[in-house]
């Protein structure tokens, strides 16, 4: 097994147990009715909305994203950005496919995805048009290039979103930080920006009925998550690790980016692992 194929113990079995308040079936209707609307006028608007200057691309996505999240009954608590710096590597925990649109409400950028997102109804194209970097996690050959294309991007002012568990948990338990992508940000000189996602509901308690989890499907988890009643994302970004200094000498520059990686990757993880246990 591969560094880079992490797989969680968390299953629907096993981590999808906790009873949260539901809502009437006409209110889940209403939901999922308002939520497919917006995925397509999303999908419509993609191209238009590339095409405009960054800071108003990046204003337009944050409501987009901000509007499908309140299409769905998810109450956003944001602690934004502090620095409005781009190119930089946003690097989360991974709870739920909600992690994506909850960070491009704060800050925008192109994910990574493994390829299979691609292939999802009415998702995939989206996140496909929106220039998200896909990773083929069958092919670790390919990894080095994707490591590439993604430093590419921050060299031109674009952020990127990682998350670097690897495999999506379910919020109780979570993964080792992989270093895999620091490396796209040691490539690039960029900085490095640590989100923690955590999910509750209206009266405080921590709930995983967001969680994305072992063989569960897209359809089963929109269906639980619509359901619940009080549904809150809180979504902290943290300050800014700052980019780290590789020497340009031709002896033996892999062993530095080699520990420079290592130590992005255990700097973010302290950093997001302290925020969600406050």
């Amino acid at each position: 097994m591969s560094a880079w194929l992490p797989t969680a113990p968390c299953t629907p079995e096993t981590c999808l147990t906790d009873r949260a308040p539901v809502v009437a079936l006409p209110r889940r209707a209403l939901r999922l009715a308002a939520c497919l609307t917006v995925l397509v006028t999303g999908i419509g608007l993609s191209l238009p909305v590339r095409a405009l200057p960054p800071a108003a691309r990046d204003r337009l996505v944050r409501l987009w994203a901000r509007t499908l999240l309140g299409s769905l009954g998810i109450d956003v608590r944001l602690a934004p950005p502090t620095s409005a710096e781009r190119g930089v590597l946003v690097v989360a925990n991974h709870v739920s496919w909600l992690d994506v649109p909850l960070i491009a409400a704060g800050r925008p950028g192109r994910s990574l995805a493994k390829t299979e997102v691609g292939r999802w109804p009415v998702l995939g194209p989206l996140v496909a048009w929106g220039g998200t970097v896909f990773l083929d996690r069958d092919r670790l050959r390919a990894l080095p290039g994707t490591v590439a294309a993604v430093a590419g991007v921050l060299r031109r002012g674009r952020s990127v979103v990682v998350f670097p568990e690897g495999s999506t948990w379910c919020g109780r338990e979570s993964g080792r930080f992989r270093p895999a992508f620091f490396e796209a940000a040691v490539q690039a000189g960029t900085p490095v920006q640590p989100v923690t996602i955590r999910y509750r509901l209206a009266d405080g308690r921590p709930t995983r009925a967001p969680a994305f989890v072992g063989e569960d499907g897209l359809l089963s988890s929109l269906a639980r998550v619509v359901a619940v009643r009080g549904l809150v994302a809180d979504v902290t970004f943290l300050p800014l690790l700052p980019p780290v200094a590789v020497p340009a000498a031709p002896a033996g520059p892999g062993r530095e980016r080699w520990r420079a990686r290592r130590e992005l990757a255990r700097a973010a993880q302290t950093a997001v692992e302290a925020a969600g246990r406050g």
